[in-house]
């Protein structure tokens, strides 16, 4: 890759930084990832007002698998997701949508550096967002324990390298999610029901046969999570992947979809009439 492709690959992720996160259609987005640090903030405001803390958050270790549940459950598999979906989908669906993609294609740039700015865009956007939201989430669910008490153990303790490693998990959720969509964006006219179907898929994936358990990005992922909870009786138990698969493996995937996007966008034809 020589540096007029890297030029033009930061000069397309900085246009669409300022895209995806200061217009109206970042909207969603900014709600979306506001709702878990509302929910925890909710959990506290309650613990105040009635002195009733749950069982869990009595201790650090219960406190860790609590966040646990809540991240896995909840900001894994439908906030990050669903941030995704909107984010990346829209890097060029919302360019068509709006009349604007053929811009892109007449200005002096090989389209697989287009979509390779468009991803950076879409990751530095999503990590953003998400990360912070994991971040904040998490300490503002220690703050129970005062200030002080919280810092100690996020920074001092095991809670340094559980939050190092949602934040790992967060950053390539949005990497293997955010190369499916955009790819799914270019392919189709219609990528909503395949964001369904995929979104059903990971959801059912605990109680899927160890086989197909692997046709998903959420299985590697919760391999890496620092806490793993319980996914329920019903599920499927299988062996989980090392790290030193599940990440190169991701990585190796992001890759291969990514190159497909650039195949795919080589031959793309602009054609706003059938919109």
């Amino acid at each position: 890759m020589n540096r007029l492709w890297l030029r033009q690959i930061a000069t397309v992720a900085r246009l669409e930084v300022a895209k995806s996160l200061f217009t109206l259609r970042a909207a969603p987005l900014y709600l979306l990832a506001g709702i878990p640090v509302v929910a925890v903030g909710l959990i506290l405001f309650f613990m105040i007002v009635f002195g009733d803390a749950p069982e869990e958050l009595g201790t650090v270790g219960g406190t860790a698998m609590f966040y646990a549940h809540i991240y896995q459950v909840f900001i894994l598999r439908i906030v990050i997701y669903t941030g995704c979906v909107w984010l990346f989908m829209n890097l060029f669906r919302g360019e068509v949508l709006d009349r604007s993609l053929h811009y892109y294609f007449l200005a002096p740039i090989r389209r697989e550096v287009l979509v390779a700015g468009k991803f950076a865009a879409g990751l530095i956007s999503a990590a953003l967002l998400f990360v912070g939201t994991t971040v904040a989430s998490l300490f503002l669910l220690y703050a129970h324990a005062g200030p002080l008490a919280a810092l100690e153990h996020l920074v001092g303790g095991a809670g340094l390298g559980q939050l190092a490693g949602y934040v790992g998990v967060t950053l390539l959720a949005c990497l293997g999610y955010g190369a499916v969509f955009l790819t799914i964006g270019l392919l189709l006219r219609n990528p909503i029901v395949p964001a369904l179907l995929i979104f059903l898929w990971e959801l059912i994936n605990p109680f899927l046969p160890s086989l197909l358990k692997k046709i998903s990005v959420v299985f590697y992922l919760e391999a890496l999570l620092p806490v793993r909870i319980e996914d329920g009786p019903f599920a499927v138990i299988a062996d989980p992947v090392s790290a030193w698969l599940a990440v190169p493996g991701l990585l190796i995937f992001a890759a291969v979809v990514l190159a497909c996007a650039g195949w795919r966008i080589r031959r793309m034809e602009v054609s706003y009439g059938v919109d």
